[in-house]
């Protein structure tokens, strides 16, 4: 049985889904940080640090002042602290071990040269020396940077110019054939799977194709609440045809439904029947890929908001900022804000604040101050410095002035 579901209600069905609507907690327990990441499932990776590595964020949007050790403990611990694996989820990612199954026919996939970069993919077929004596080293010496495996004189350029053996690892990375052990500094250490990841975990029987995907699928629906076949196919970017035929099975079967939301186009479907919140109170600072908001239209549809990244822009052209955090606020995206981790001079540099067109009450610039001031010392730095030549900045220096110390 299909339903309808208002906008407001919509928003705060996907509100909801994500994690948002509780209490901040200055202090999370270990247990309320695993269930917020099996609730999302995935974690994108980003190299950008103009404020904190981005796989750091999500966390602290949804609860508050947790220590950023407890993430690499579960991302890259020894044994049983290990609750995570790096791989291709939505863009590099970190997820719960449990969906490690469900990924192995992308893995399989990659092998086969599909479904990766075509310069990868090219790699693959054309260097399987090169992966071969690669993958050797790796089983002979443990867990390996590709810097220490480079045979290149120069160094390494941006992008895609890559050493053979980084080509090399990151394709044996994408087939499944090694895993990331840990990460030292920002590089990825690569190691065999049976040497990081946990024995019983391996032993697992291997889905179909249509299963895993289906899985993903429902995972995907969980997380988001309320969505469309493109929103669904996006969160671990399925092809459209996997989707689809997923769909298909998920709803005959019956474990996603039907239903309608005012003002999208697309039909739109959950997981049973929508238990919608009265309300949402939520206020956070998100980062620019976050669950949330990383799938443009979806946001658009959602807030009203229309949100693109300008880290890439000329600075001269961009609108809003280089590094751009939406701010939620009740249950709407009220502002965005410009914001920089001054290490040097132990300041939280806001460079700009942007109101949206429906304006933010004085209530939210409170909000927005106190949200500003726990990120900096969660960050570890001694001040917030408002930077900003816009009419917003003495509405939030007042806040700012106000906030608790």
């Amino acid at each position: 049985m299909s339903s309808s579901l208002s906008l407001k209600q919509a928003r705060r069905l996907a509100l909801s889904a994500q994690g948002f609507g509780k209490p901040v907690d200055t202090a999370p327990s270990a247990v309320a940080i695993k269930r917020m990441l099996q609730r999302l499932g995935v974690v994108q990776i980003d190299s950008v640090n103009a404020l904190v590595r981005s796989h750091y964020l999500p966390l602290f949007s949804r609860l508050g002042d947790y220590p950023q050790a407890a993430l690499d403990q579960l991302a890259w611990g020894r044994g049983r602290q290990r609750q995570l694996f790096e791989y291709w989820g939505h863009e590099a990612s970190l997820l719960p071990l449990a969906l490690y199954p469900l990924m192995r026919w992308r893995m399989a996939q990659a092998a086969r040269g599909e479904g990766i970069y075509r310069q990868l993919a090219t790699f693959g077929r054309e260097r399987q020396d090169v992966i071969a004596r690669v993958l050797a080293a790796v089983r002979e010496q443990g867990a390996l940077g590709a810097g220490s495996l480079s045979t290149r004189e120069e160094r390494a350029g941006p992008w895609w110019d890559w050493s053979e053996e980084k080509h090399a690892l990151e394709w044996l990375f994408a087939a499944g054939q090694v895993t990331v052990a840990g990460r030292r500094g920002f590089e990825r250490l690569y190691d065999l799977p049976e040497r990081v990841l946990p024995k019983t975990l391996l032993e697992q029987p291997t889905p179909s194709d249509a299963e895993a995907q289906q899985g993903l699928m429902l995972h995907a629906a969980t997380a988001l609440g309320v969505a469309t076949e493109q929103d669904l196919r996006d969160y671990f970017r399925l092809s459209p045809a996997q989707s689809k035929a997923a769909l298909a099975e998920l709803l005959a079967d019956g474990r996603l439904q039907a239903c309608a939301v005012q003002g999208w186009k697309q039909p739109a479907y959950c997981v049973g029947t929508p238990r919608i919140p009265r309300r949402i109170e939520a206020s956070a600072l998100l980062s620019p890929f976050d669950s949330l908001v990383w799938a443009r239209s979806r946001t658009e549809r959602l807030f009203g908001f229309r949100y693109r990244l300008e880290i890439y822009t000329p600075a001269p052209k961009r609108v809003y900022g280089y590094y751009v955090l939406p701010f939620l606020y009740g249950e709407r995206i009220a502002a965005r804000v410009d914001l920089r981790a001054e290490r040097a001079r132990g300041e939280l540099a806001v460079h700009a604040v942007h109101e949206e067109p429906e304006g933010l009450e004085e209530a939210g610039f409170h909000a927005l101050a106190r949200h500003l001031a726990r990120l900096a010392r969660w960050l570890g730095l001694e001040r917030v410095r408002l930077d900003c030549a816009r009419d917003e900045a003495a509405r939030l220096r007042q806040a700012l002035s106000d906030a608790p110390a």
